[in-house]
């Protein structure tokens, strides 16, 4: 028998320690590339919610089990929200375990950006993360935090922000090795996807 004191539930006093997880509530502004191998569920959506890319083997599964035992699902889909349509996440939340969305269906509603083999998944995750740190590290930080801030706001509001970021992380010398790097005339040969 259980000691119903020890496990006493006070609604006042929980904070669901799931929401400081994620890199961009930990203020990490580099880009975060994910790699679904197998199974996301529940808690998973807590960093996936928070990937700037991701990209899932051809045989990933998503679902959010929470309802099926007595959990709501909250803060998880509402990470995900900004990242697939209403009615997907809210399909997802309310069916528990009895459904799980495929690779393929992710992909077609904007969850993930390609579905790959995983061995290829991993070799294009790589390329990725080579070119995106082939750019100089502010102009990165300032794309990815700019984009993620535009996201709760209005295009115009965004607009603004953009601006505002814009003045902020442009540099005379970054725009110098910008024009030398178009100046030189190599140009990298782009994956087609």
């Amino acid at each position: 028998d259980r000691d119903q004191a020890e496990f006493a539930w006070d609604p006042l006093l929980y904070e669901d320690p799931g929401r400081l997880l994620g890199p961009k509530t930990q203020e990490l502004w580099k880009p975060v590339i994910s790699v679904v191998n197998g199974i996301a569920c529940g808690g998973a959506f807590y960093f996936l919610g928070e990937s700037d890319v991701i990209i899932a083997a051809d045989h990933a599964q998503f679902f959010d089990p929470h309802v099926t035992y007595s959990m709501m699902a909250v803060y998880e889909p509402i990470l995900l929200l900004p990242m697939m349509p209403f009615g997907e996440v809210m399909r997802m939340a309310l069916a528990g375990n009895h459904e799980r969305i495929s690779a393929q269906r992710a992909h077609d509603v904007g969850f993930v950006s390609e579905v790959l083999p995983l061995d290829e998944a991993l070799a294009s995750a790589q390329q990725l993360a080579r070119a995106i740190a082939s750019a100089p590290t502010r102009t990165i930080q300032t794309t990815v935090r700019t984009l993620w801030a535009a996201r709760s706001l209005t295009p115009q509001q965004a607009t603004e922000l953009g601006n505002v970021f814009l003045h902020l992380a442009t540099t005379v010398d970054a725009l110098n090795e910008g024009q030398d790097v178009f100046s030189s005339g190599a140009r990298v040969k782009p994956k087609i996807r």
